[in-house]
């Protein structure tokens, strides 16, 4: 195979498990309607439909990481296309909300599995080519950000013909193809470490993530008195502090803290975590406005999202040579800028707002996102030897996931009471977004050099 048309092969196969994992983080939210009636379902088991996938992809994600690193990236990759496969038809014949948050816990588990191990395939493939990978993680990216964004609108023509549950269906054929793609990619045996998995690890973190998002999300219903959410914030903090005390000591710790030493890293961590957590928390938002308080049918509410598809996709592609040209600060503070914009106007969002209001924002925040997120991955690539660059993307990928989980809990309690909660919880997010926002841009300006 030709060196381009290795990257082709490469690029487009990692890229295909981007596109199904994240399309599962959006397709479902414009399901949410339908799948309610279905089980007779409230806010909270919404929530868990949306939380259980984005729970058990933050949770893992650090133990998938390693096990690319330990295994070797295309056999991991290969299992998790797998169980992403299984778990996606289960979904879809779920005959209860509880099976239905079961299957997507596996989901969940199968997408934690091949998004690390795609990331460090394209990383080990193309770390001795910097141009040719920033290219390549743009490419990866905006398949990514191009789906997440595409969901609604996929989700409302699916609907639209036959059921939600088609919405789960669709994956199986992707996924499929994934498997047979992979048998052409590159090995990169020299990339393998031997070390023992960090089992320890991987259950105090579970423990401390899943206790914190199911507090949050079971508040509003029980109360903060009650002892089941003390109880779960106090279990979640112990958890935690434990966690940090065994990676500190262990021998093969799954989240090496050596790599927090850098100060760049962690404000890349950062912004990860902000543009996903106020991402996920406001398409969940957005979904049931449109068709809660808009009263738009599924498929003209999939429709609405379309500017987020285009915005994403526009963004991702030039980013490549943006990055090349500029290093990833520029394109991070432009993007950050504009996400910003793009949130302050969805105050508008009002229970009359004509859709032509809300096209504006709805192109500027994917822009922006499309602009910011190639470089913050660029920038954790490039910060730790290739040997490690599964554990890195999954320390990216697992706060950005476990903030896009906490997002949907925060705004979807916010928004229980439908109608006027709906758009406070709009206007909540708007406001604490830009404050963020501008909080991460001087971060950004004094943590990452000119060139970065």
């Amino acid at each position: 195979m030709t060196a381009s048309n290795s990257f082709r092969w490469t690029t487009a196969v990692t890229s295909l498990a981007f596109v199904v994992a994240q399309l599962d983080v959006s397709i479902v939210n414009i399901a949410l309607p339908e799948i309610a009636k279905t089980f007779k379902a409230d806010m909270s088991i919404l929530q868990w439909v949306i939380d259980a996938y984005a729970l058990a992809f933050a949770v893992l994600m650090l133990s998938a990481g390693n096990l690319s690193d330990l295994f070797g990236a295309k056999h991991v990759f290969q299992w998790g296309m797998f169980i992403f496969c299984a778990a996606s038809v289960g979904c879809g014949f779920a005959g209860t909300a509880g099976m239905l948050i079961v299957w997507r816990v596996l989901q969940g588990v199968g997408a934690a599995t091949m998004i690390p191990s795609s990331l460090a395939i394209l990383n080990q493939s193309f770390a001795h080519m910097p141009d040719i990978r920033a290219r390549a993680v743009g490419l990866w990216t905006a398949a990514g950000s191009a789906a997440i964004a595409a969901g609604p609108i996929a989700g409302g023509i699916i609907i639209s013909v036959s059921n939600w549950r088609y919405i789960f269906f669709v994956n199986a054929p992707l996924c499929i193809a994934g498997m047979l793609l992979t048998v052409r990619l590159p090995k990169n045996e020299s990339a393998v470490v031997k070390k023992k998995i960090d089992f320890p690890g991987t259950i105090t973190w579970m423990i401390a993530i899943t206790t914190l998002i199911g507090a949050i999300i079971e508040g509003p219903k029980l109360g903060i008195t009650h002892p089941f959410i003390y109880g779960a914030c106090l279990l979640s903090i112990v958890s935690l502090i434990v966690f940090i005390i065994l990676e500190k000591k262990g021998s093969h710790p799954m989240l090496p803290l050596y790599l927090f030493h850098s100060g760049s890293f962690n404000v890349l961590l950062l912004l990860g975590a902000l543009l996903n957590g106020f991402y996920y928390g406001t398409v969940f938002i957005l979904s049931l406005y449109l068709q809660n308080v808009l009263h738009y049918p599924s498929l003209t509410a999939g429709f609405a999202f379309l500017p987020l598809t285009i915005g994403f996709v526009i963004s991702n592609l030039m980013s490549g040579s943006i990055i090349n040209k500029y290093g990833i600060r520029k394109p991070i503070l432009v993007g950050l800028v504009m996400f910003a914009i793009g949130f302050a106007g969805l105050l508008i969002a009002k229970e009359d707002t004509p859709y032509w209001q809300l096209f504006l924002p709805f192109l500027i925040i994917p822009m922006g996102m499309g602009l910011a997120v190639p470089s913050m991955t660029t920038g954790i690539l490039s910060s730790v030897d290739k040997q490690l660059s599964g554990t890195a993307s999954a320390a990216l990928n697992t706060v950005r996931q476990a903030a896009g989980a906490t997002g949907v809990a925060i705004l979807g309690a916010a928004a229980a009471g439908g109608g006027m909660a709906i758009l406070h919880a709009i206007s909540l997010s708007v406001y604490v977004a830009v404050a963020g926002t501008f909080v991460l841009i001087a971060l950004i300006y004094l943590k990452l050099k000119a060139r970065h």
